[in-house]
């Protein structure tokens, strides 16, 4: 939803997304301007939704051109990529809970948005199952490989999360993931926490609680005991000065935003 409405609230968009609206079955008219109390979070989540997409899939095409043929998006939900994928020799690998996977296949069918030979669907639950049936599925561990994983890490047990980066670390030289994660709460001011408290409160209410964050020395250092080498980590200024800088609109990452963070690393 936050990715549609991107599209069409936010002039000029920081990440296009020709199939955000379609893939719900709506059209720019049903997009509602920000108002009441809830308009700041909703442009601050928002403005990271549309980064952190903008930056994985810069990272893909920079990956592309370089020689890169394969794209595994971890956590997929409704992402778009694979049905306006501009690479010609790009495979894409859909990884997801099964039962999202198969409302998702609901929708691309309900919003005939085709699915082209270039992608795998891989159902699989993190908490519970390996990344082993990537390779059934066609993944050529033996080739680098990008490995998107946005919305994802903060819903996960750390265990789950950590066996996830280990089997990303174990491919081939030049496998790189791009993920998304929440430095700890405690550094927000007391206005700041409440709203975070009341934003956290609502996502455990449907089921969804967040429980993984890291302090980023932490992460690097333990990117690093896993086995990737090279690394960026990019927080709220970064995003802003790469993506927001000189917009008119005041579109930018704030407040309780300012604990999400993206990662790189390449093996």
């Amino acid at each position: 939803m936050r990715r549609a409405a991107h599209q069409v609230l936010d002039v000029p968009s920081v990440f296009h997304d020709s199939l955000a609206l379609r893939i719900l079955g709506l059209s720019a008219g049903d997009v509602q301007p920000d108002e009441g109390e809830g308009a700041r979070v909703n442009r601050l989540r928002r403005a990271f939704i549309a980064a952190r997409s903008r930056y994985a899939e810069d990272e893909l095409a920079r990956l592309v051109a370089s020689g890169v043929d394969q794209y595994v998006v971890l956590g997929a939900g409704l992402d778009t990529f694979a049905y306006r994928n501009p690479h010609p020799h790009l495979r894409v690998f859909e990884v997801d809970h099964p039962a999202t996977q198969a409302w998702k296949r609901e929708r691309l069918a309900a919003s005939v948005i085709a699915v082209p030979d270039s992608l795998a669907f891989v159902p699989i639950d993190f908490e519970h199952e390996s990344l082993d049936a990537l390779s059934r599925a066609g993944l050529n561990r033996g080739r680098p490989a990008l490995f998107g994983w946005l919305g994802v890490v903060a819903y996960l047990e750390l265990p789950a999360v950590i066996d996830t980066l280990r089997f990303v670390a174990s491919g081939a030289p030049g496998t790189t993931i791009v993920f998304d994660y929440a430095v700890p709460p405690d550094r927000l001011t007391p206005p700041q926490r409440a709203r975070f408290d009341a934003v956290a409160g609502r996502v455990a209410a449907v089921g969804e609680p967040w429980r993984t964050f890291f302090e980023p020395a932490e992460l690097e250092t333990t990117l690093r005991r896993i086995g990737f080498g090279d690394m960026e980590d990019v927080d709220a200024d970064a995003l802003n000065s790469r993506y927001f800088a000189s917009r008119t609109d005041g579109l930018c990452i704030e407040g309780i935003g300012r604990l999400a963070r993206i990662a790189r690393a390449v093996v």
